[in-house]
């Protein structure tokens, strides 16, 4: 009995994956392992976990529907996925390159695992570009973002595959099943978004595509984007699409893809080349993690962090801008381009806390977490690895200038309500204790 078996990481999706293409085995046994690591350290925050479930739960019904299953397990994935390799006869195991350093260690050490009983395929996918069409070898890409973009402006992107009909039965012998989440860990299956936020996400390919849809087609509100992308408040400034970029349940190449069909009906503008400009940002981060390793995440372990950065993790920084964004971001696991910009700015800049803290609080909290993306875009606020100069934000004139009525600062800091509109809800204050748990000290790699 032939019998493939497809590791699912940052990839929860049916349609442009490419561990679905060309010809599977007679059957076929996905799964996806939770790195137990990942809950005992707390580098997995109730936000994020929830809205992974989420995504579990929706893929898996789409692989029943087309005849198949998942099986989700919590442990040490490479060990889990081993073992099954070898408990099932898998003749292969298919897994994505990913680009963080982790992941791709984590494929040397299967490899290693199993290099006696059965063949490891490490396939490409999930980016605009593949590495065949890049310009440039990995390890000769351009330092910086903008000579990035002139070397690939003239290469077409990968247009995305379609969603298998069907897929193999799952192997008769082969275990089954997703824990429920209120045993895996309580407060994310407790945990909701505040509506506060604007915008309520939900995990998952088909909440994914639907949220593109009512951007480009429903409301429209892409037309807009280049006036609204720095705003701070409402469902449609952003696209908002990055937590399902993220998780792999959508691909750049879809989010691509139905741009320029927008743009065929409605024309090239400049919001539609300001949303592929991001496209292509996150494009950059994603190939420069790979020629970085372990280097994206600094080059020594993060000291633990003490009050300066445990208030700014609260929202208690007593600088309005600053704590509405770390408060909107505790309660909704998501926080906007101009509001990440400055938080992390404001820790690295003002607080003189180590880069690193920021960035792994970022990775417990956010829904969005891309390794590839978030310690990038933390390297270049702080002026770290291969960002040479730092990039630091006068906060209060960009609260003045983003937030001129202090209505985002009031939104998340009530106690600020009383003050007159404008100038005055920016300046430091004196807050009353917010109300969440105190960070965990993220962990080192």
């Amino acid at each position: 009995m032939n019998i493939d078996l497809v590791w699912l990481r940052q990839d929860l999706r049916l349609a442009d994956n490419p561990l679905f293409d060309g010809p599977l085995g007679e059957h076929l046994l996905c799964v996806y392992v939770l790195d137990e690591r990942w809950l005992a350290d707390g580098r997995l925050g109730p936000a994020r976990l929830g809205f992974l479930w989420q995504c579990l739960i929706e893929l898996r019904g789409r692989m029943l529907a087309r005849g198949s299953d998942l099986l989700v397990r919590i442990g040490d994935p490479v060990g889990e996925v081993a073992k099954l390799a070898a408990a099932e006869g898998a003749r292969c195991v298919r897994v994505r390159h990913d680009p963080g350093w982790e992941e791709r260690r984590a494929v040397d050490r299967l490899r290693h695992c199993l290099e006696d009983k059965c063949s490891v395929e490490v396939r490409e996918g999930g980016m605009l570009l593949s590495s065949a069409s890049l310009p440039m070898a990995i390890a000769a890409l351009p330092a910086g973002f903008s000579a990035f973009r002139r070397r690939v402006r003239d290469i077409v992107p990968q247009r995305a595959r379609p969603t298998p009909v069907t897929l193999p039965p799952w192997p008769p012998s082969a275990p089954r099943g997703l824990p429920a989440l209120r045993r895996v860990c309580p407060r994310a299956d407790r945990w909701r978004a505040s509506p506060r936020g604007g915008f309520r996400f939900t995990g998952g390919e088909a909440a994914g595509r639907a949220r593109l849809e009512d951007y480009l087609w429903g409301s429209g509100a892409v037309s807009h984007y280049a006036r609204t992308r720095n705003g701070l408040v409402g469902a449609d400034f952003s696209s908002r699409l990055s937590p399902w970029l993220a998780h792999g349940c959508m691909s750049a190449a879809q989010v691509n893809d139905a741009l320029h069909a927008w743009e065929t009906e409605h024309g090239d503008s400049e919001s539609s080349r300001w949303l592929r400009f991001e496209l292509l940002w996150r494009e950059y981060f994603h190939w420069a993690a790979r020629q970085d390793g372990r280097i994206l995440y600094g080059r020594k372990a993060a000291p633990l962090g003490g009050d300066p950065f445990e208030a700014w993790c609260r929202g208690e920084t007593g600088l309005p801008f600053v704590d509405a964004g770390m408060r909107e971001l505790a309660d909704t696991g998501w926080l906007s381009n101009r509001a990440r910009q400055n938080v992390a700015s404001y820790l690295v800049h003002d607080l003189e806390v180590d880069w690193r803290l920021g960035a792994a609080w970022f990775e417990r909290c956010l829904i969005d977490y891309d390794a590839a993306s978030n310690w990038g875009n933390w390297g270049y606020i702080a002026g770290q690895g291969r960002h040479v100069r730092a990039h630091r934000f006068e906060v209060l004139d960009q609260a003045e200038f983003y937030d001129p009525h202090g209505d985002y600062a009031v939104r998340w800091c009530p106690e600020l309500s009383s003050l007159p509109a404008g100038e005055a809800r920016h300046r430091p204050w004196r807050h009353a204790p917010a109300t969440f748990p105190p960070p965990l000290a993220p962990s080192t790699r």
